[in-house]
């Protein structure tokens, strides 16, 4: 699987993000990385800026084992991938601050960072709440102006290890299926499969949980039956059950069925999409040329003149029309900066708060669009999720610290009622 980040070692270049078939011994093939470091003013334009940027796209796996953790995977839905696969977060961490529900899991990228030994593996995961209701106070809280006192249905973590480390080989990947990790990991929930099962149903003492609600969920689904056939077994046996503990070699099963529909993110560069289609390309001649757009753009443009929010979205609308499928950019370069849809519920350098553990500053890294709600299967009713954008800023020094997951900051921008 390839980087996120521009600046991977050497030695994981060819590590990439791919679509994978059934033949579970066909070979990946590599793909290149990218980069990010700081973080703009809203009072600046950003449409033009000239910072590589880096687009994902989602493909449905081709190979099981493409997610598993020692591939280094880029995902979208379904279930985690953790780095550490042992100090899985936990606690009120894992929790949406609002319904205290726990949150699930949207996406991760690999994102290593090349002159920095303690981030030679780099992986950044975003998860969020299910529940439009709590994202709308979500929103409303962020406008408090007081990070440390914020609720959240949102959070990102961020997650590093040195290239020497107990849980992979200091080799790259060979992505023929033969990959192993070293060791296991910590057992996770057998309902949601995300978070540590560090609580055992205390009659079969095999299925785990990472909460009473998704204990509860899962008697109500099928386990009150499972769970006596699985107490009959066990007394019955001399060496009882194994648990869920998980080696992570293959993936867990997870009861749930409302977990968003699982993707591998591809990456290219949005370089790729600038350059005009030849006249006498076949499959370029029924579609509208890219001068035809931009004339209708700044036609628009001229409508919505004095309308700051309608003026943004129309720049945000011609620059993701190039590839309109895209899900996800991420830049981690000096003067990078998101792609706002709005002017208006944009977050400015003072309000973004730094690093809780170094207490240095954080800078843009990538932003999440709404087109992957479409992938995701989102319904149009009132209580379906929605946004404009989700921005991510991380420390900009990647910095250490005695956590395993060290929580990042994410801003999540609302449709404004004008566009």
């Amino acid at each position: 699987m390839s980087s996120f980040n521009g600046d991977s070692m050497d030695d994981f270049k060819g590590l990439r993000i791919t679509q994978l078939d059934d033949d579970d011994n066909e070979e990946e093939a590599p793909m290149d990385p990218i980069h990010v470091d700081e973080f703009d003013d809203d009072d600046e334009e950003d449409d033009e800026d000239c910072e590589p940027v880096i687009l994902g796209f989602v493909e449905s796996p081709r190979f099981a084992w493409s997610k598993l953790r020692q591939l280094f995977p880029n995902l979208a839905g379904g279930v985690p991938a953790w780095l550490d696969p042992v100090n899985v977060p936990s606690g009120k961490s894992i929790l949406c601050d609002i319904c205290e529900e726990p949150l699930q899991f949207v996406l991760q990228l690999y994102a290593p960072i090349t002159d920095k030994e303690s981030a030679f593996h780099r992986t950044l995961f975003l998860f969020m709440c299910p529940s439009m209701s709590c994202l709308l106070r979500d929103q409303h809280e962020q406008w408090k102006r007081a990070p440390e006192k914020v609720m959240r249905s949102m959070k990102v973590f961020r997650c590093q290890l040195p290239r020497v480390n107990p849980f992979y080989s200091s080799e790259a990947p060979k992505h023929d299926g033969t990959d192993k990790p070293l060791g296991l990991g910590a057992p996770l929930c057998t309902w949601c499969g995300t978070w540590k099962g560090d609580k055992v149903c205390s009659g079969c003492k095999n299925a785990r949980y990472c909460s009473p609600k998704h204990q509860a969920l899962h008697w109500r689904v099928g386990h009150k039956t499972e769970c006596q056939q699985l107490r009959a077994v066990l007394e019955t046996s001399d060496s009882g059950l194994v648990d869920n503990g998980v080696s992570l070699t293959q993936q867990q099963k997870v009861a749930s069925k409302s977990l968003w529909k699982e993707f591998v993110l591809v990456n290219e560069d949005e370089s790729e999409y600038d350059t005009e289609m030849s006249e006498d390309d076949e499959v370029a001649k029924p579609l509208v040329s890219v001068r035809e757009v931009d004339d209708q753009m700044k036609s628009l443009m001229k409508d919505f003149e004095g309308d700051a929010d309608k003026n943004s979205w129309v720049n945000f609308q011609q620059r993701v029309a190039k590839a309109p499928e895209q899900v996800l950019r991420y830049c981690r370069s000096s003067g990078a900066k998101p792609l706002w849809p709005i002017a208006s519920g944009r977050v400015s350098k003072s309000e973004i708060p730094n690093c809780k553990s170094c207490g240095g500053p954080r800078c843009f890294e990538f932003q999440v669009m709404p087109q992957l709600l479409f992938f995701f299967g989102g319904n149009n009713d009132r209580e379906s999720l929605d946004w404009a954008t989700i921005v991510v800023y991380t420390c900009e020094n990647s910095c250490e610290s005695s956590s395993s997951y060290k929580e990042e900051f994410v801003w999540v921008q609302l449709y404004s009622q004008t566009t």
